[in-house]
């Protein structure tokens, strides 16, 4: 069965799904996790995934930060917010990316074979392959 809008009862109506991004720097480094599903298996991204219903985002990167690194972390900042609805060839993805303080070594778990601290410079120059977007949301972010 379709979803249906509550206010015009169209049964053909549709939302953008709702992700969460964890952007963490420490020092001259920055926390990727090696994807382990398609789109982009074995590329780099940030930490992140869908939003539960009924979740809060906040809570949600923290979660996915946690699921992803075994890293806790603590949300200090916004730092963007990506919507373009062909920026996942899954389906229309609105990503809030949040600045997060976190610490500790990261391992790889749920959906990231690998999590790690790779080196600003490393990834501004192009030699990790990078998932989606994020390539342009961390040299936006990075970029001196």
């Amino acid at each position: 069965m379709a979803d249906q809008c509550p206010n015009c009862g169209r049964d053909d109506f549709q939302n953008p799904s709702l992700a969460v991004d964890a952007a963490v720097r420490d020092g001259d480094a920055v926390l990727l996790i090696q994807r382990g599903r398609a789109p982009w298996q074995g590329a780099w991204a940030m930490p992140g995934g869908f939003v539960d219903y009924g979740e809060d985002p906040k809570a949600a990167v923290l979660r996915e930060l946690s699921e992803e690194t075994g890293l806790t972390g603590r949300v200090v900042g916004l730092l963007d917010v990506k919507g373009d609805p062909d920026r996942d060839p899954r389906k229309h993805i609105v990503s809030v990316v949040y600045l997060v303080e976190a610490s500790g070594e990261p391992v790889g778990g749920d959906d990231a074979m690998d999590a790690r601290f790779w080196p600003i410079s490393a990834v501004l120059d192009g030699s990790i392959d990078i998932a989606g977007d994020h390539g342009d949301l961390l040299r936006d972010w990075l970029a001196p």
